[in-house]
């Protein structure tokens, strides 16, 4: 008897959201090289990990209102909102030229990230076949990716030919036609209910999945090493004589396209929870290979292990989610995903902001205290794993 061949994710539908994301990710990431030292022209060095704090405090507490959203009112309203805040946040960097004005448009611009991640993932599951989930969560993320690779490269080029106005409105351009994309795109939640004020009234319930403990926990610590990335990298790519600040960006990304398709494709057919152990491991390496980095070769060695960590646990991570989530919950379980997502990223970067003090001297133990949080989240997975195993023998 023939099997019956999977129907393919590979659709006008999926494509269209790859492009949609691949502008998004490009939007706000080409943005990350030049915001430290734009801060500390204005006079705020001392506030560099607020840069990526209070765009990820504002996107974790904005999940559970985005999750619910998805769930009730539809996954594209929720992520056309995403792209919206970036467009306008684009047109209001160049007029907010002091600190606080400044730090405060950062707090708005996390409501992106905390709106279109949560939708354009629900939107990803409702149209794939369970058993590639995995795999087209890889593609999906390679399209984020490419904009992730893309954006801090091309965004420190414009800033250096141009201007930063020039920069920041770009950013808003792409924004616009990420929206453009999706107001074209049919949506996939089934039973719609309109937007009221009874969509904003959330539980607990809303804010954290118990079902998706495990995977959210894991993505919580291993994110940690992500916030420290982006908030110290850029001065630790002036140390070392990189004119480019977004080149560990675009190395560590083009490292996490590589693998990405293949990971989630991977855990498809060989669990999640394996697969993840192999991230973790590798995500270890990547943090202490760039806190001992005193060369430009050793500093992008790092940034391949760490673009090659993200690329493998993005994927499976958000697959795990996914399998443990219901139609009813998929939403509330990828924004429970994505607010611990964005702790660890904004604990991130608060902590290695406050070891690092502008000191360079600091910058190895920002890197290794990275790869504590990624070793504790390594020692978890195998601990689920060894449980799982005895389980079986049991069953």
């Amino acid at each position: 008897m023939q099997k019956t061949a999977s129907p393919s994710i590979f659709t006008t539908q999926f494509w269209l959201l790859g492009l949609s994301s691949f502008l998004f990710s490009s939007s706000f990431n080409m943005l990350i090289p030049e915001l430290p030292g734009y801060l500390s022209k204005m006079g705020g060095a001392d506030y560099k990990g607020a840069i990526i704090g209070l765009f990820t405090l504002t996107a974790g507490l904005s999940r559970p209102f985005s999750g619910r959203l998805t769930d009730r009112v539809g996954r594209v309203p929720v992520m056309a909102f995403g792209s919206l805040v970036c467009f306008v946040c684009g047109l209001m960097y160049p007029i907010f030229t002091t600190v606080m004005p400044f730090l405060l448009l950062r707090l708005v611009h996390g409501f992106s990230t905390g709106f279109k991640p949560t939708g354009t993932s629900a939107y990803v599951a409702d149209i794939v076949p369970a058993d590639r989930r995995g795999e087209a969560l890889g593609v999906h993320g390679m399209c984020m990716g490419v904009g992730s690779a893309f954006g801090p490269a091309v965004g420190s080029m414009i800033s250096q030919a141009f201007s930063l106005n020039a920069l920041f409105y770009t950013s808003s351009i792409f924004a616009l036609l990420s929206i453009a994309i999706l107001l074209n795109m049919k949506e996939t939640l089934k039973e719609k209910q309109p937007l009221s004020i009874k969509s904003f009234q959330i539980t607990w319930r809303d804010i954290f999945e118990p079902d998706v403990f495990s995977p959210a926990f894991i993505t919580f610590l291993c994110y940690f090493s992500f916030g420290a990335v982006s908030t110290v990298t850029p001065d630790f790519s002036e140390y070392l004589g990189l004119q480019n600040k977004g080149f560990y960006f675009m190395v560590f990304t083009i490292f996490s396209i590589l693998i990405r398709v293949f990971a989630g494709k991977v855990s498809d057919q060989h669990g999640r929870i394996p697969v993840t152990m192999v991230g973790c491991g590798i995500l270890i390496l990547g943090m202490i290979i760039t806190g001992f980095a005193d060369t430009v070769v050793l500093f992008l060695t790092g940034a391949a292990f760490f673009g090659m960590a993200t690329g493998i646990l993005s994927p499976v991570l958000s697959a795990w989610t996914v399998d443990l989530s219901g139609d009813h919950n998929r939403g509330r379980a990828i924004a429970t995903m994505f607010i611990c997502l964005e702790a660890g990223i904004g604990l991130g970067a608060f902590l290695s902001a406050s070891l690092f003090d502008n000191h360079r001297q600091n910058l190895p133990i920002v890197f290794f205290a990275m790869a504590a949080f990624a070793f504790a989240a390594l020692i978890y997975t195998v601990t689920i794993y060894q449980l799982r195993k005895r389980r079986a023998r049991v069953i």
